[in-house]
């Protein structure tokens, strides 16, 4: 039998081509289906504990569930409930002014201390521990440490005559500056990786061009961070929404509801009320509010071509 050697060098290295597409190992170490296998695990997890649930909470709000037995549909009852609802008003202020709070206070005080930390030389990995550790701390102790240092009758509170936590004037904001106490130390790491970032030939020309540290601090180092810095925005904002711990651990959403955010609400007609299916309502609404500001990020983020 005789071979042409040049059909041979045509064909030999198509049927090793064809033999390689139809090879399962091959498939399998394709670098988009390796991809999806290492994701499978993730997406398998979201799916049974963010992406289920929250399809049977939108239809739970639906209906009058109780938490147990049968599920009554009653179509946007629950809705129109809530937002003729006070105290669902009321939670929902206290939201937005715990939102305004923690978008400029601890965003100023991380933000400026982690500039701070970047004109150091000595002891910032020090300082850095310090501001990061009670943000590691978990928030029951947090909270404890807290409450007995505004203890009205033994505490600080006892100074000043003042009960802190048990006045609806000045409830909601001592717990906000307890949160904030756990929560600004990590905002201050965050805004100093993204600093350190930022080239250093650009404040040494800055310094050339006679700038001093603050405008170097609002021309070199804020537009160097302004990703970073609106991302840390975002989830301000979505945290704020969600927060839960620190309230109900120092308050409960008291003194006379003075406290009380959509959270809190959330827990206490779930499982107090057992109003199940208005609380998944009240749920409802709080992934609207999240996924509102996660694509005004998004959006955002596109127009102005920003890269994290």
């Amino acid at each position: 039998m005789t071979f042409h050697s040049d059909v041979y060098v045509a064909t030999a290295p198509r049927d090793m081509r064809l033999m390689h597409r139809k090879s399962f190992a091959a498939r399998i170490r394709d670098r988009r289906v390796s991809g999806w296998l290492f994701m499978l695990p993730l997406i398998l997890i979201n799916l049974f504990v963010v992406a289920i649930p929250s399809i049977f909470t939108l239809f739970f709000s639906f209906t009058d569930w109780s938490g147990v037995g049968d599920a009554n549909f009653i179509g946007i009852d629950n809705y129109t409930k809530l937002f003729t609802d006070p105290e669902f008003t009321n939670a929902l202020v206290h939201n937005i002014y715990w939102t305004v709070f923690f978008l400029i206070v601890p965003m100023t005080m991380g933000l400026f201390s982690a500039y701070a930390l970047t004109r150091i030389r000595r002891f910032r990995v020090i300082f850095r521990v310090l501001y990061f550790i009670p943000h590691i701390v978990a928030s029951v102790v947090n909270a404890a440490i807290w409450r007995s240092i505004m203890d009205p009758t033994a505490g600080f509170g006892s100074l000043l005559h003042l009960n802190f936590l048990g006045n609806p004037d000045t409830a909601l904001g001592s717990v906000a500056f307890i949160n904030n106490w756990a929560w600004w130390g990590f905002l201050v790491v965050v805004f100093l990786a993204a600093m350190r970032s930022i080239s250093p030939a650009l404040y040494e020309a800055a310094s050339l061009d006679g700038a001093g540290p603050a405008r170097q601090f609002f021309s070199v180092t804020l537009p160097g961070i302004r990703p970073t810095f609106v991302f840390l925005g975002l989830m301000t904002i979505i945290w704020s929404f969600l927060s839960f711990d620190y309230v109900y651990i120092l308050t409960q959403g008291g003194p006379a509801g003075s406290t009380d955010v959509l959270s809190t609400l959330l827990y206490r007609n779930a499982f107090t009320n057992q109003e199940s299916g208005y609380a998944s309502a009240t749920g409802v609404v709080l992934a609207l509010i999240s996924a509102i500001a996660v694509v005004t990020y998004l959006v955002i983020r596109r127009v102005k071509k920003w890269e994290i």
